[in-house]
């Protein structure tokens, strides 16, 4: 599955969620907007820190949502690979091998 593919499968699971189970999926965007909006660092920065655990917690779908937002907010490659080398410091081989598919989302969608 190609990563656009990916980023769509995702965000056809999450609108099925949403209708599911409404409250509950409102109140984690409604935490997810006060952490983006809010504190110290910028939202590129906060989304730097989010891709990191993304790839640490080998999560693809959330791989893909912050590599999208990422492109967004005007990241470079050589950020989202600076990111990239520090996740692999923090978890060694298997974050290595997730930052592989990383950067490859990530150039994948910049292509568009």
């Amino acid at each position: 599955m190609s990563w656009t593919e990916k980023l769509t499968e995702t965000r056809t699971q999450l609108r099925s969620l949403n209708k599911t189970i409404p409250d509950a999926t409102r109140a984690f965007g409604g935490l997810g907007k006060a952490v983006k909006e809010g504190g110290t660092f910028d939202f590129k920065t906060k989304e730097f820190i989010a891709l990191g655990i993304a790839v640490a917690m080998r999560c693809d779908n959330c791989i893909v949502l912050h590599c999208e937002a990422l492109l967004k907010a005007g990241a470079t490659r050589e950020e989202v690979g600076d990111v990239l080398a520090m996740t692999i410091q923090m978890g060694g081989g298997p974050s290595m091998m997730y930052a592989a598919k990383a950067l490859d989302c990530f150039d994948t969608l910049a292509k568009g």
